[in-house]
């Protein structure tokens, strides 16, 4: 049956492939007359791994996560210090899409505090555990316990580690931090007029909320006038932390939703110079997400996104959604060695590979092949699609997987480009076929019961 027929035919390749290389033992060969070929085979997960680990050297993979740079796949942080010293546990949601998670994360980041994750399933994307709810009664995120005290409230938990641990630079209550964060929450709440409102729609009404939002900006821009440097007050602080989620949701959603452009180093210097101080810290890009995180997992969360169907967002919708993923987005603004995002996304995607096959809706054997296919063309430079035995439904399994990729939950900002442009390149040689459409209602897509998490 055909069946029999397509597993006869992945075992021929399977065959031909490793007849190709040595894999016992030996690191993947590929040679540059190998490059220059029309075609490559399309290798097993055990020579992309080899090739993995060829590419990134015996040191890879490179990162601490206990005591390196922060990430978000730590479930444990000591910033060089004992096990013993850790008297603070942070709950998060598990798909680091929480702002108010994101503020304390970076709190503890840049302060070095030693703690422990405990990750959550957060509301719009499945169901709260019970032993959470045992715990912090009304499920609120994000909590935090300190020598075995439950503390809620984003704000009340920074007030309560500044008692505990002391300020960076200056304290929630000080003067200068409190103003800022009055401002922030009234940037907060001209973003959510513009963006959340169904009557936002409507040219006149985008148009007044779009005046009221820019209102507030130009206080933003002169805010941060008032010193010398790029941020809120003359040093990094906590009143930057607390602008930092929502500015960067903002900045995502209003590009994607309203063809708004935040981050314009020529409207709006100094909020760009902002967010170039901010990247500058290891700490922030490690908690920092992208644009095609943020814009369709805001939707659930906010009660809704609308889009003013404007030119400009019918056209940034369709590149962070199709692509291409470059420098002309304006989520990051600094740069990484493109083999090195190659090598970081490959090795995510090996790592879980069982997951990503189990979910995916068109099957694990159609989805197979076609990933493996995306990783070798992205490791390899060729493109070999036209290898995939069995090509219908693949193109569709792999635009299923490139809408799903979340920064940082999985990999980082650079990674995540590459993974989704190699996803696309090689969707492209199959088909035009798209996956399912992204709810926007709830994210039970990504529930992590799925995942066997």
């Amino acid at each position: 049956g055909i069946k029999q027929k397509i597993e006869q035919e992945e075992a021929k390749r399977k065959n031909e492939s490793e007849g190709e290389m040595t894999m016992k033992g030996a690191a993947v060969e590929v040679s540059d007359d190998d490059v220059k070929t029309e075609s490559t085979p399309i290798f097993s997960w055990e020579q992309l791994k080899e090739l993995v680990l060829k590419k990134g050297g015996p040191a890879f993979p490179p990162q601490d996560r206990v005591n390196g740079t922060t990430n978000s796949q730590s479930n444990l942080r000591l910033f060089g210090k004992k096990e013993r010293d850790v008297r603070v546990t942070f709950y998060r949601d598990k798909h680091a899409w929480c702002p108010y998670c994101q503020k304390i994360w970076l709190w503890l980041e840049e302060m070095k505090i030693p703690y422990k994750v405990v990750k959550v399933t957060m509301f719009c994307y499945g169901k709260k555990e019970n032993w959470y709810l045992s715990r912090v009664p009304s499920g609120m995120l994000p909590a935090l316990e300190l020598d075995g005290k439950i503390i809620t409230e984003s704000d009340v938990i920074l007030e309560t580690l500044e008692e505990e641990f002391g300020p960076l630079h200056r304290g929630m209550n000080d003067s200068s931090v409190y103003k800022c964060r009055k401002l922030e929450r009234v940037l907060f709440r001209a973003w959510c007029m513009w963006l959340c409102s169904p009557s936002s729609v409507h040219a006149s009404v985008d148009q007044r909320c779009a005046m009221m939002f820019e209102d507030v900006v130009r206080k933003v821009e002169e805010k941060i006038g008032e010193t010398s440097g790029p941020f809120l007050l003359e040093k990094f602080s906590t009143a930057d932390i607390v602008l930092a989620p929502y500015i960067e949701r903002m900045n995502a959603s209003l590009f994607y939703y309203k063809g708004y452009r935040l981050r314009d180093p020529k409207e709006r210097p100094r909020i760009s110079s902002w967010f170039d101080a901010m990247e500058a810290h290891a700490t922030y890009r490690g908690t920092q997400s992208d644009i095609h995180t943020h814009v369709h997992d805001l939707p659930p969360q906010m009660g809704g996104c609308y889009s003013n169907s404007s030119a400009k967002a019918i056209k940034n919708q369709k590149k962070v959604d199709c692509g291409p993923w470059d420098k002309q987005l304006p989520d990051v603004g600094y740069g990484q060695d493109l083999t090195t995002a190659r090598i970081d996304a490959a090795h995510r995607v090996i790592k879980h590979k069982k997951s990503i096959l189990s979910v995916n809706p068109y099957g694990d054997k159609v989805t197979d092949v076609a990933l493996r296919s995306a990783l070798t063309a992205m490791l390899t430079g060729k493109n070999c699609s036209e290898n995939i035995p069995v090509k219908k439904d693949a193109d569709r399994a792999l635009r299923y997987i490139r809408d799903r990729v979340n920064v940082p939950r999985d990999m980082s900002v650079h990674a995540a480009r590459e993974l989704r442009t190699a996803l696309e390149k090689t969707a492209s040689g199959i088909g035009a076929g798209k996956g399912p459409v992204i709810p926007v209602k709830h994210r039970r897509d990504q529930d992590p019961k799925l995942f066997g998490r």
